[in-house]
């Protein structure tokens, strides 16, 4: 049981991870937007252009509450 919640934490971390490189990579945020809808396309979720701003700001509110 120990080991499966060794995994999940990592698979967590590296989910974390690439979003935070995904975002504060040195891309045109427009570009980043763009790829960040394609990819959730591909997994079968589909934003209007509002909806990924509100994701985008709603990420970086939370990412700043977390910092403080």
């Amino acid at each position: 049981m120990k080991s499966l919640s060794v995994l999940f934490a990592f698979l967590g971390g590296a989910a974390v991870g690439t979003a935070l490189g995904v975002l504060f990579a040195p891309e045109k945020g427009e570009d980043t937007r763009k790829r960040i809808c394609r990819l959730l396309r591909e997994k079968g979720i589909k934003l209007d252009h509002h909806e990924m701003n509100d994701l985008v700001d709603q990420i970086t509110s939370e990412l700043s509450s977390d910092k403080e």
